[in-house]
């Protein structure tokens, strides 16, 4: 688990893909000597596994299933050799809880519309899927290449957050052009939320048959 609040930064070094998965290996010598193999670490919001470690970089086994959902292997605005990339090392017991809850568990691509200064700050706007919008809420979070963000502006298919100069400077969001794709997460309380009501919703239809009020009486 994570929680979308971005301490280190890499560089991707490699990235070999096949059509059924991949390896990536990122420069990241801020993070090195506290890295083990094994271990878990969210690249851009992508909860990957470490397999190997040396000189400040590591490298992870990419599934098929990643490179359909992730801009890792998304052509065309993706992520690619040379990409600087954000990093997140899951969360420990007694560590501070700042962000939300990020699971790393990436739903799908957006793209990038724009990134407007205003002031000292900026507009970031995002332009996401259409089967993700149901889980965009104003004053919400929403995790975009693993950053814990609040949704500010909602408008069209378009999900805009404020950022302040800290987080520019601080992940790879002042790299992004209009069109590059970013990795979407939404708030994982919203999914329980729809999954109780969907289940909740099939039980009480499904006991509702022409069968089941005969068998009553009716």
């Amino acid at each position: 688990m994570f929680t979308g609040i971005i301490e280190h930064q890499g560089t991707i070094e490699a990235l070999d893909l096949h059509r059924d998965g991949g390896r990536v290996t990122i420069h990241a010598p801020s993070l090195g000597p506290s890295l083990t193999v094994a271990n878990s670490i969210a690249v851009n919001g992508c909860c990957l596994t470490i397999v190997g470690i040396h000189n400040g970089r590591f490298s992870a086994d990419l599934s098929g299933e990643t490179l359909s959902k992730t801009s890792l292997g998304t052509s065309g605005g993706g992520l690619r050799v040379g990409s600087r990339v954000n990093l997140e090392q899951p969360l420990t017991a007694g560590k501070e809880f700042g962000g939300h809850f990020v699971l790393g568990h990436v739903d799908t691509v957006g793209r990038v519309a724009h990134l407007t200064p205003e002031g000292e700050n900026w507009w970031y706007g995002v332009q996401v899927p259409e089967d993700f919008s149901r889980y965009i809420v104003p004053k919400g979070s929403i995790t975009i290449d693993g950053i814990s963000l609040t949704v500010a502006r909602w408008h069209k298919d378009t999900v805009e957050a404020a950022i302040i100069p800290y987080t520019y400077d601080h992940t790879n969001i002042r790299d992004r052009k209009p069109g590059d794709a970013v990795n979407l997460e939404a708030d994982i309380l919203g999914k329980y939320i729809e999954r109780y009501l969907e289940a909740r919703t099939t039980a009480v239809s499904s006991a509702l048959t022409v069968a089941r009020l005969i068998e009553e009486g009716f």
